[in-house]
């Protein structure tokens, strides 16, 4: 099987952005011994098929070597950096303040397979087996923090986790996060409150017929409408928990790359770097 001019190799602004990112050691190392931009460009090939790891195409490094360097770049917080510096710049170029002050909490189960079912739960609501993905997106829809946890678990437990990741990552900014119903609860607000953040619950309308757009909630919807659309997240392939929450700031990575090259941002980003 041969992959021929497929959609998610990167272009070279692209490349010239992230490379700096992702080159953990020099070019020239002997133990390198496939281009690192093919790397990238396996890996984003994997995560939108939905293939597995050994059906990569034969004109891609071995799955051996991409995954191998996945994980080591999910170790090592590589595409978190990436998605912060994006989110820094397209929020710029809209006027907006670099740090959001406001985020939208909320989780997305997501079934299990073979691979993960052994730390999978079972999530009564939706009825479904598999893990559940706690994210906090600032008001573009863009990822600021994850968590994995089985799907049984509650939103309202991992309030203080989130809260606090997002603080870390935006030094403090944020005010205010906008919940659904599924947050609410004193030992939630309290949780937001040590972190310097205010809950504020989003409620459905007493009386409602058919689909109703709540303020502020679907900008997390869209988020993970958006990671529906790559097929490695359809399901919880991932025998590490850590592997999925890595995979879903690869997606990310990819969709503010698109953003921000549609806007010329890369290019001039990399045009001031150079002059």
């Amino acid at each position: 099987m041969n992959r021929k001019n497929y959609p998610t190799d990167v272009s070279d602004d692209e490349w010239a952005f992230v490379a700096p990112y992702l080159t953990l050691m020099k070019e020239s190392a002997p133990q390198r011994d496939y281009d690192l931009r093919e790397v990238f460009n396996a890996l984003r090939w994997i995560i939108r098929v939905g293939a597995p790891w050994r059906m990569m195409p034969n004109d891609l490094p071995p799955w051996e070597t991409v995954y191998q360097q996945a994980q080591r770049w999910i170790k090592w917080g590589c595409f978190e950096a990436i998605v912060h510096d994006l989110r820094v710049l397209l929020r710029e170029a809209i006027g907006k303040k670099a740090q959001p002050s406001a985020v939208i909490l909320d989780g997305r189960t997501i079934q299990s397979s073979v691979e993960s079912g052994g730390r999978a739960g079972f999530d009564g609501n939706k009825r479904r087996k598999g893990s559940k993905v706690h994210v906090a997106v600032d008001t573009l829809g863009h990822l600021l923090s994850l968590v994995v946890t089985p799907a049984n678990e509650q939103e309202r437990a991992q309030v203080a986790e989130l809260c606090q990741l997002v603080q870390e990552v935006t030094g403090q900014s944020i005010k205010v996060a906008y919940v659904d119903q599924g947050y609410t609860g004193e030992s939630a607000k309290e949780a937001a409150q040590e972190e310097g953040i205010v809950l504020e619950v989003v409620k459905h309308t007493e009386a409602k017929k058919g689909f109703v757009l709540l303020p502020k909630r679907w900008v997390v919807e869209r988020s993970f409408a958006w990671t529906s659309r790559f097929r490695r997240l359809a399901r919880d392939y991932e025998r590490l928990p850590e592997t999925l929450a890595g995979l879903h700031f690869v997606v990310f990575v990819g969709l503010m790359l698109v953003k921000a090259s549609a806007k010329g941002l890369l290019t001039s980003h990399l045009q001031g770097l150079s002059s």
